[in-house]
């Protein structure tokens, strides 16, 4: 009896753990269903943010493409525009200067045909620095000192040796004599 107690017991018992083994394989697989479908979830809502993202990434460029074409246009039209009007520029300077020619033309054939004639303007020339130059030029023919031969000779520089000549002792240093025929020099 003692053992069909026992044996009653230990069916119940590994029963009981082999249905507490099964309910934790369930428990642990419906933890793993949970969170693969939160990562799914959180996977598909980041793939949706980043797919709404590049959505309006290419949006935004295809916005900004439109408006550097109109951009570009704009400018070309300016430019054709500025293009025109400087050719238009050009031909009615250029008509001008015709005729202002036309004009000083026919204004000189007038006047040869009245016999009036228009004295063009001078230059105002100074009457002084032609007179000026001229004594300068005269000056310097008169000029006897350029004229007077140059005479280099030993005779006259006698009296100029003796000075020089001087006992070794009162020479001084090198560096002295240096400065001495710089003072002479000057």
């Amino acid at each position: 009896m003692v053992v069909d107690v026992i044996a009653a017991l230990t069916s119940i018992i590994t029963g009981y753990h082999q249905r507490i083994a099964k309910l934790e394989e369930e428990k642990y697989d419906h933890e793993m269903e949970v969170a693969r479908r939160a990562f799914e979830t959180i996977c598909q809502m980041y793939w949706h943010r980043i797919y709404n993202l590049e959505g309006d990434k290419f949006e935004l460029e295809r916005a900004i493409e439109i408006k550097k074409m109109e951009l570009k246009s704009i400018i070309q039209e300016y430019y054709d525009r500025m293009y025109v009007c400087e050719g238009q520029k050009w031909d009615l300077e250029h008509e001008v200067r015709k005729r202002d020619y036309e004009i000083a033309d026919l204004n000189s054939q007038v006047n040869d045909l009245r016999g009036k004639f228009v004295k063009p303007t001078l230059k105002k020339v100074s009457k002084y620095e032609n007179k000026f130059a001229k004594l300068q030029k005269k000056a310097a023919e008169f000029n006897f000192r350029n004229q007077l031969k140059v005479v280099k000779k030993k005779e006259f520089t006698l009296e100029e040796e003796d000075k020089e000549k001087k006992p070794d002792w009162s020479k001084g240093k090198p560096g002295d004599q240096k400065v001495k025929e710089e003072e002479v020099e000057a």
